[in-house]
Formats: C-alpha cells, sequence, structure tokens
C-alpha cells in the first residue's frame, strides 16, 4: 500500500508527527531533550521554518511550523532525524532506526484551526496522564505562548499576535483556550488529518490548497470515480 504523500506550501502551517520505532523511546534523559531542542532552532533557521508550537513526549514529536519555502520542513526534519539518531546510537552505545518512518504531515488552516492545533500540541502531556496543567511539563512551548517565558526557538504567528495588542494580553487570551478540553470531535479531526496527511481545514482553504499545488487532494467525495475526472487535476 503506498503511503501517504506529504506537500508542504510555504507560509502554510503543518502540523508534524514524528514518532519512535515500535512507539520505543525516543528521550532518555534532560540532556537528550535540549539537544534535540537546539539543533530544531539550529536547522529552523538554516532552512528558514518558523516553530510556532511543539511538545516533546518521551517516544514522539509534535510540531506545529511554517517554512518558508516548499522544501523547507523535508529538509528541517531529515536534518534533524540524522543528527539525533546519531547522537543517540553514539550516546547509548545502540545501533539502528529510531524512528518509526518517515514523520507524519498535514497541511492547518491558520485562520480557523491553528490556535487548536497549538492547543492539541500542548495538552498532549495532560491528556497522557503525566502533569495535570500543561504548565507543569518543561518540553512544550506552552510556558512560552501562555506565561511569556523567552524560547528562542518559537516564533509567534501572525493568528496568535492577533490575540491582543500587549504580550499580556495575548497571554491571557491564550490560557483562557485551556480553561476546558478539547472537543472528541475537534481530537479526532486532528488526529485523522495528521495521520492520513490530510488538509486540516474548511473546503475553501482545502480548494485554495489545490490551486496552489495543482491537482486534488484526499479526502475525495464519496460515490465517484476521482481518475475519471482528467488526470487527477483539481477542477478550481
Amino acid at each position: 500500500m503506498p503511503r501517504p504523500q506529504r506537500h508542504f506550501l510555504p507560509d502554510v502551517p503543518s502540523h508534524i508527527v514524528q514518532r519512535g520505532n515500535n512507539r520505543q523511546l525516543c528521550f532518555f534523559t534532560k540532556r537528550d531533550y535540549k539537544v534535540y531542542l537546539d539543533k530544531l532552532r539550529e536547522y529552523s533557521v538554516k532552512f528558514e521554518v518558523e516553530i510556532h508550537s511543539f511538545v516533546l513526549m518521551s517516544n514522539h514529536v509534535h510540531l506545529l511550523a511554517t517554512p518558508a519555502t516548499s522544501t523547507g520542513i523535508s529538509q528541517l526534519m531529515q536534518s534533524l532525524g540524522r543528527y539525533y539518531v546519531r547522537y543517540v546510537n553514539g550516546r547509548y552505545n545502540r545501533t539502528g532506526t529510531l524512528w518509526e518512518g518517515r514523520f507524519h504531515a498535514s497541511l492547518v488552516d491558520s485562520q480557523e484551526y491553528l490556535l487548536a492545533v497549538c492547543r492539541y500540541i500542548e495538552l498532549n502531556p495532560v491528556r497522557a496522564g503525566m502533569v495535570v496543567h500543561p504548565a507543569q511539563y518543561p518540553w512544550s512551548s506552552f510556558r512560552c505562548n501562555a506565561l511569556g517565558k523567552r524560547i528562542r526557538l518559537v516564533t509567534k504567528h501572525s493568528v496568535y499576535l492577533a490575540l491582543g495588542s500587549a504580550p499580556s494580553a495575548r497571554q491571557q487570551v491564550y490560557c483562557e483556550y485551556f480553561r476546558s478540553k478539547i472537543p472528541e470531535s475537534m481530537l479526532k479531526k486532528i488526529r485523522e488529518s495528521s495521520n492520513k496527511t490530510w488538509v486540516l481545514g474548511n473546503m475553501l482553504f482545502k480548494k485554495r490548497v489545490e490551486r496552489q499545488l495543482g491537482f486534488s487532494l484526499p479526502p475525495f467525495p464519496r460515490g465517484g470515480d476521482r481518475r475519471s475526472k482528467g488526470n487527477n487535476k483539481s477542477p478550481y
């Protein structure tokens, strides 16, 4: 079965997920988390990718990132993945792969879903039962986005900046998003789009993405044969 194809566009955010092979641990000590974040920042600068939100769990990683080019995210993740595998193998005297194949990524409609994905990412440790509140978890962007802690890796997206005219106002509004649980319907939508590399957005956003890419994207309408529409070209 062919692997879902990932697509990236300049200035369009992507939700990125990379998991440990067979759900094995990827981070073992505080030093490992710090090394990963340091290299993530280095490569994000090198390949012109802005990181808006992140969480490093023990066996997987979530990022919300916006590239300046269509190749930036792939270059970032490939370089970071190779470096970190070499680091882990050398430090712990191990061999073989660390990651579960390719990373997953889905394009995100920033106007409708960017803050929802940030919330989803930063609440991962809470859903996993590791902490009661996201501020208690040190390896995420929550303290930066919600509490104003300086994290050089994080670049604030324009949607976040529009939450208020001052940092304190933005942080207050951002914190309000975390006072209630994410609806199950939203959790399902975010997870499904990530796992299947679908676009996370409304139909207008999906059509705009298809116009930029030059072809149609799944999920396709049910009941018809999409292959009969002339080389699978988008009609929009």
